[in-house]
């Protein structure tokens, strides 16, 4: 603070025996808000009018003791102008002290802090790099730009022209670049551009030169495939492929047949081939292994086995059905009976059919089958193959059945399957008569050749006059009381005469009733 300053000044003044002190107005300062280094300007500090004395204007740093201006002011004179050539030390907050001029009696007096911006135009930036420009991936990269001169500045760090922008494993802070868990997408080119505006209108910038760092890739897993090439009729070869997705050259790559080294190469590629003599019908186990500075690695065993094309080739389909049940949709299946590298080929009307077309699309799945799938129309009409070759030689070609495919006939009703339903009704009607003869045969064992109305009229035969009990129509003679005399006796034998009427009427009933009953069954 500029308490320093102004307890030195108060202390003179007490100092001072004398008795009659005066105190100055607070002084204002005033001039430039920002201005280049090394610019020449004026700054002017005004102290209210009336002094009798000469006054001593003085210019400080808040903070600081160091004297950066003075002019003295004549007696009437209020306002100094202090030039000043600017540097570095006049950036900050400056204060005016006016004070008596050789004279103890006056005590001094602080402005206002005044703001003055000093910029230096930024220049020879610089990165500076501790570390190795080549490295492997996962370690850390530490940069810093630096200036030779300038303030107030920004920075921007760009990686091949382009900026870098933060994220979780990239660190800027200000002139600071910190990268971790490094890979190679993080070699190229490094630059910083240093930048400072002056009254924001003026830029200045200094671009740093290039820092080449080189981050190297492990070398991955390697994938191993092969092909067959047939040289000539009793020659075969494989040829197989070691590649890595991965990994800084130059890698060599080496092939082994279990634990036999069979070749190795080195190159300045992710990859390499090698040519391997190979028996037909004969099984070989192969892997790969790629190296380079990091390490090592290796690839799977691949199984190597090369089997002639032969059997018949089987075509099967299965379908889609539709609305209503209708086949919309076909799918052929062509596999080979045997062959390790089979190569298929589908025809319609004995026409080599692409791999796609307007209806239909063909998917290899081999060497295990390819798949035909067609879209049921009038375009897809016509007869359908397969054929199937070696891949390496076209001298061997097996066909498969031919199939004639149109909309109609695909949704007409098989005949087989008509002949399974006539067959079951027809079986119906046969167990339907079974059981009636059944039938017949089971009722002419029971009751022989006696008809249905025969049995019937045995049911229902009536009770006739010499077989009828009239015992029980007959009074018994003690139950007949005859206190009454001949009257009462005469009145009981007139009962018994009807009676006897009404009997002779069942009777008559009874005899009628068979009759009745076989014309009942005649009209059935």
């Amino acid at each position: 603070m500029f308490g320093t300053v102004f307890l030195v000044f108060l202390g003179l003044c007490l100092c001072s025996k004398g008795s009659s002190q005066t105190v100055l107005g607070l002084p204002r300062l005033s001039g430039p808000s920002e201005v280049l280094v090394k610019t020449a300007i004026e700054l002017e500090c005004e102290v209210p009018p009336g002094s009798e004395e000469e006054i001593l204007l003085q210019i400080f740093k808040n903070g600081s003791s160091r004297l950066l201006g003075e002019v003295t002011l004549l007696v009437d004179e209020n306002v100094g102008v202090i030039p000043i050539w600017t540097s570095l030390i006049h950036d900050g907050e400056l204060q005016c002290v006016a004070s008596g001029q050789n004279n103890t009696e006056i005590l001094p007096t602080v402005s206002d802090t005044h703001r003055l911006k000093i910029v230096e135009p930024v220049k020879g930036a610089m990165i500076v790099h501790s570390g190795p420009a080549e490295f492997y991936e996962g370690d850390v990269l530490e940069l810093h730009c630096s200036l030779s001169a300038g303030n107030y500045q920004s920075y921007l760090w760009l990686l091949n022209g382009r900026p870098i922008s933060r994220s979780y494993d990239r660190h800027i802070e200000d002139a600071y670049l910190r990268i971790e868990k490094t890979t190679s997408k993080d070699s190229g080119s490094y630059t910083c551009m240093a930048t400072n505006i002056f009254n924001k209108t003026e830029v200045f910038v200094s671009n740093s030169s290039e820092v080449v760092i080189t981050v190297k890739d492990y070398v991955s897993d390697p994938d191993i495939s092969y092909t067959v090439l047939k040289e000539d009729p009793h020659n075969h070869f494989a040829m197989v492929t070691c590649q890595s997705t991965k990994g800084t050259p130059p890698i060599t790559f080496s092939l082994y047949n279990k634990t036999e080294l069979v070749a190795n190469m080195t190159t300045e590629e992710n990859r390499a081939t090698f040519k391997v003599p190979v028996d037909l019908d004969q099984e070989q186990s192969l892997q790969c292994q790629a190296a380079n500075e990091g390490g090592a690695r290796h690839s799977q065993f691949l199984r190597v086995y090369v089997e002639l094309v032969g059997g018949p080739a089987v075509m099967n389909h299965d379908y889609d059905t539709g609305e209503n049940y209708a086949i919309i949709g076909l799918r052929f299946y062509c596999k080979a009976e045997k062959g390790s590298h089979p190569r298929y080929q589908w025809f319609l009307n004995k026409t080599l059919l692409d791999e796609r077309g307007s209806f239909y699309y063909v998917h290899h799945q081999a060497p295990e089958r390819s798949i035909l799938l067609l879209a049921v129309g009038r375009s897809s009409a016509g007869t359908y193959h397969c054929e199937v070759t070696n891949s390496f030689d076209n001298t061997t070609t097996i066909r498969s059945n031919r199939r004639y495919i149109d909309k109609e006939v695909l949704n007409r009703l098989p005949f087989f399957v008509v002949l399974i339903v006539f067959g079951c009704f027809t079986t119906l009607i046969l167990l339907v008569s079974m059981c009636c003869c059944i039938g017949v045969v089971f009722r002419r064992r029971q009751y022989g050749d006696k008809s249905l109305l025969m049995l019937e009229m045995e049911r229902s035969v009536p009770a006739y006059e010499g077989e009828l009990d009239l015992s029980v129509y007959s009074e018994d003679p003690g139950v007949v009381e005859t206190a009454k005399g001949e009257e009462e006796f005469d009145q009981a034998s007139e009962a018994s005469v009807d009676e006897w009427a009404e009997i002779e009427r069942e009777k008559k009933t009874l005899e009628d009733e068979p009759v009745k009953v076989a014309m009942r069954m005649f009209a059935l």
